[in-house]
Order: structure tokens, then sequence, then C-alpha cells
């Protein structure tokens, strides 16, 4: 029998999705690809929440991640003509077998060690990327929108380029990471995750294997990651190894920490805010990081829990 506040999750986050489905037929044309980068890009830092937020594992090398999904599917659209569908799958599968392979080194460590190791790991994978440029076209980067196929639906063409189209194919990605996320938490492994995170040694006496639930909680993070670099590779046709750089994996963090660690909406909040707040200062002056900074600085020293784990400390207890 489903519980009150198990029904009261499932409708706010069917109602989020919907309500961003519906955007698209209110909003000018000019916020359809806006959108569209946003849910993305919240959905590489959902990854991170995962690991972040829940997990308790702070990373600085998530960019290797949301890099392998790209190049996992940039490179066979790129030099193999894949269509968007295989690519975009074996995107995910870079994502989280690079996820797999690196928590089995990673995760012996814990606490600064955990971040500083991801950091260099991350940096080791950017580095890669610049060294085999002859294939990766390094910081150059490549536009995989000459060799991606058309989507065909009923005799119909419905190219990537096309703002429809990318809108809706970032909220089928976006809406099917805020499942999975939603779903993790509210299961028995988001509470031992939760648990973790709080006190890994008490929750490792009752008998859990807390290597374990971490490497998985990295393979999913990985996952997403990787999914969020191959739908961006596909939908604005663009890899490049800029998008491996110690940025990359700051970025989720700020909009974790902005939206608000371990929480399932909290990062696309975070993204949505820090996007249109670098979009809308971008147009009054040159010097519109002073702004963003501030403001960002503003709103961490105003809800240090984030904007949605303010909303749940105050208002809404059994949001996940």
């Amino acid at each position: 029998m489903i519980s009150g506040r198990t029904r009261r999750i499932v409708v706010l986050h069917l109602a989020i999705i919907g309500l961003l489905f519906v955007l698209q037929f209110v909003l000018p044309a000019y916020h359809h690809t806006n959108l569209a980068r946003i849910m993305v890009l919240a959905t590489f830092a959902m990854g991170y929440n995962i690991l972040f937020g829940y997990t308790g594992l702070m990373s600085l090398g998530h960019a290797m991640f949301f890099a392998a999904g790209m190049y996992g599917a940039g490179l066979c659209v790129y030099y193999l003509q894949f269509g968007a569908g295989a690519a975009f799958v074996l995107g995910i599968l870079a994502g989280v077998s690079l996820a797999a392979v690196f928590g089995l080194f990673a995760l012996r460590t814990t606490g600064v060690s955990f971040l500083i190791v991801t950091m260099m790991f991350g940096q080791a994978c950017y580095l890669t990327l610049l060294y085999f440029n002859e294939i990766t076209l390094g910081d150059q980067g490549f536009t995989v929108s000459g060799n991606l196929q058309a989507l065909h639906q009923a005799g119909v063409g419905f190219a990537y380029s096309d703002p429809d189209v990318k809108f809706n194919a970032a909220w089928l990605v976006f809406a099917g990471a805020l499942s999975i996320s939603t779903a993790i938490a509210a299961s028995p492994i988001g509470r031992v995750l939760i648990a973790v995170r709080v006190n890994e040694e008490r929750t490792r006496l009752l008998g859990y294997n807390t290597f374990a639930y971490k490497w998985l909680a990295l393979c999913v993070s990985g996952a997403i990651a990787g999914a969020a670099g191959a739908a961006y590779a596909l939908l604005f046709s663009y890899v490049g190894a800029s998008f491996a750089s110690i940025l990359y994996s700051i970025y989720p963090l700020l909009w974790t920490l902005l939206g608000g660690a371990g929480t399932t909406l909290g990062p696309l909040v975070g993204t949505g805010v820090m996007f249109y707040l670098i979009d809308l200062t971008s147009g009054w002056t040159a010097a519109y990081l002073f702004i963003v900074g501030g403001s960002l600085l503003a709103l961490v020293l105003w809800f240090p829990q984030g904007l949605m784990g303010a909303v749940r400390a105050r208002w809404a207890r059994w949001l996940p």
C-alpha cells in the first residue's frame, strides 16, 4: 500500500516533469534551447548529487564521466556514422564503465583524500584527451551535426538541430534521470547511502558493505553523468576536451549546493537559477561575474542548505 508521503512525492515529481513539457508551448522559441540545455546540465548535476548529496562523497573529477559520455557518443557518430540511439547508449556505457573501474581504486580513500584522487584522475583524463589530439581534436573539438542522421517517425524526418526536437529529447533524458534519482532516494538503497553519509562506521557495524554501496552510487552517478554528456554532444552538436576540464567538475558542485544537496529537485533548481542569472546579467555589463558571484554568495549565506533544502527544512519535510 502506497503511503501518503510516497503519493505526494510521486505527484510532485510528475507535476514538475509535466510542467517542463508544457513550457515548450508557452515560452518563446528562444527559451526552448535554453531550457533544453538546462535540463541536460541538470541531469549532469543529478548524477553528481547521487554521489555527493546522498552518499557524502565530494568529487572534483566528475567532468571525466560527462566527457566519457560525450566522447563515447560523439566519436561513434563522427567516425563511424552511428545513429543517435546507439551513440547515446554507448555514451552511457562509457560513463558507467569509467566510473566502475575508477571506483575500485578511488573508493579505497575517504574525505579529502578522495577529493584529491578524483581531481587527479579528472585532470589525467583531460590531459589524455589533449594528448590524443589527432583523434579527439583536443580543445578545438568537433561537431557531429554533419554526420548525425535525422530522426524519422511515420515517414517524417526530425533534425536534431530543430529547437523542438532538442527540447523534447532533453526532456526525455531529464525525466528518466529524475525518475531514477527519486526512486533511489525513496528506496532502501537510498536510505543506506544516507546512512553512509551520516556515519559510515556505524553503518558498517550494522552489517552493510559500505564499499559496495559507495561503488554502486558511483556507478549510477557515472551512468547519469555519461547520459548527460552523450545528450549534450548529440543535441548541441559539439564535443571538445574543455568539457573534461576541472571547471566542469566545479559546475555540478555549485549547481547542487545552490539547489540543495541531497534533494531530488535541487540540481534542477540550482542549474536553472545559475544559468539564467548568468544569461541575464551578461546582457547588462561585461563585469557580470561580479554580480553572479555576489548573488550566489548571498544565496548560499541566506540558504546554507540550498534553495530546495530550505524549502524542505521549513515547509515540506516530506521532500526526498
